[in-house]
Order: structure tokens, then C-alpha cells, then sequence
């Protein structure tokens, strides 16, 4: 029996791989991925990756070809790797339900975001930032897979002491904001969030994140006109169910 090779995929990176060293495959840009099989199906049903909220990286895992480190994903290449695995899975049509609607979306159509390229040093993930209020220049990364991992394995923490006071905000702000006003003491930056960074500093900060981070762009007009980002859940990989 001749040897039965598996059809793939190269996706683009939102990012295309700029904030990724050199010597990192992923400062390629690209990723290579398989068809979804049997076995990822296996993996989206498995009630204990469900239950500890992995499975949906577990199946990025199974799909991802690329020899790369899981955890240096950046976030906005972890959400475009997602949308094509749900494309090559099933397909682009995507049905949900929206306020008691059902609407169906070409997921081929979604677009990674435009990625300003302006100031950054290439192969460092670290931009720059003036806080409008308190006029704080500060240096901020955007989180990657790795980072989330130990911001939930943190607030889990937190759960643990007081499960009605978990610092969800101010925890990813820490482990976002590299420098204010040219400290880089990670001492200093947590007691700095926790105590001097003003409500609307920390807005302005996470308005302009959302702005101008790589990522898809899941903001879509739907057939009654309305704009909304496209939800993604478990149910974003069953299109029968």
C-alpha cells in the first residue's frame, strides 16, 4: 500500500512573523497545517480537554505541521491559526445563533487586520506607549500563548485565597507593560499597575492595544446590518450540531 499523504495548508501569520527573533520559525510568517481527521474529532469530544478549557489548543497542536513552540504563539496568530482550522475542517460557512437569530458567515472572507509596522524593531516584541493622562511613556508586549498560560495558572491562585476578588485586568497588565518611565523591575511595573495607573490611562492603553495588535479581523456585517465580532466558541467546530 503506497504511503497516503495528508493534504496541508500554509496559513499567514497577522503578524507576518515580525516580532518573532530570527532563529524562530515563526518569524517566517507562515505556518504550515493539516486537514482536520477523525482524530481531531476525537480531541474536540474529549470531556477532560473540555473541562480544563485546553481542547481547543490541543487540537491547534494536533493541526499545526510547523515545527514551532506552542507557547511563542502571539495571540492574534493563535486566533487566524484557529479560523483556518475551523475552514479546513468543515468549511468557511459558518451558522450561529446572534440574539435569537440564526446567521451564517464565509469565514474564507475574514481578513487578518492591517499590521502597523511603524516603530517597531524587528524581532522584538515590544512597542512603545505614552499613557494620555498622566504622560508615562511606558514599553508593553503583546501576550502570547505562554504568557496566558501563566496568567490563568496565576488567577487561579487568586481563586484559591478569595474566589470573589480575582485581578484578571491588572494581572495581564502586568505581564504586559515591560517598562514605565524607564524601570524595568518587574517589582516596580506590579506595584506601579496595582497603584498608580489611572483607570483612564489603563483604558487608553487596552483601546490602543485593540487597535493595533496583529490579529483576524472578526468584525463582520451581518444580513440585518448589524456589525458584530464573530463568536467563537466549542461549538465555532460542530456546524450540525
Amino acid at each position: 500500500m503506497s504511503e497516503f499523504k495528508m493534504p496541508t495548508e500554509v496559513i499567514e501569520l497577522p503578524s507576518k512573523g515580525l516580532l518573532y527573533p530570527e532563529l524562530n520559525p515563526l518569524s517566517s510568517g507562515k505556518i504550515e497545517m493539516k486537514y482536520m481527521t477523525a482524530k481531531e474529532e476525537d480531541i474536540l469530544t474529549n470531556q477532560s480537554y473540555i473541562q480544563n478549557g485546553t481542547v481547543l489548543d490541543k487540537l491547534l497542536q494536533s493541526l499545526i505541521i510547523s515545527k514551532i513552540d506552542y507557547n511563542d504563539l502571539i495571540i492574534g496568530d493563535k486566533n487566524a491559526i484557529l479560523v483556518a482550522s475551523r475552514v479546513l475542517g468543515y468549511g468557511s460557512d459558518y451558522q450561529f445563533t446572534y440574539n435569537g437569530k440564526s446567521h451564517t458567515v464565509d469565514l474564507s472572507k475574514l481578513k487578518n487586520k492591517e499590521f502597523d509596522e511603524t516603530g517597531i524593531t524587528k524581532g522584538k516584541n515590544e512597542f512603545k506607549f505614552t499613557l494620555p493622562a498622566t504622560n508615562i511613556d511606558i514599553t508593553y508586549r503583546l501576550l502570547t500563548h505562554g504568557d496566558e498560560t501563566k496568567i490563568n495558572r496565576e488567577l487561579e491562585g487568586y481563586k484559591k485565597i478569595n474566589k470573589d476578588m480575582v485581578p484578571e485586568l491588572t494581572t495581564r497588565l502586568k505581564f504586559m507593560i515591560q517598562s514605565f518611565n524607564g524601570s524595568t523591575d518587574t517589582k516596580d511595573i506590579r506595584d506601579f499597575v496595582d497603584n498608580h495607573l489611572l483607570a483612564r490611562d489603563s483604558r487608553a492603553l487596552r483601546e490602543h492595544i485593540k487597535k493595533t495588535q496583529p490579529d483576524v479581523d472578526l468584525f463582520v456585517e451581518l444580513e440585518d446590518g448589524e456589525f458584530i465580532d464573530v463568536p467563537i466558541n466549542l461549538s465555532f467546530f460542530w456546524p450540525d450540531a
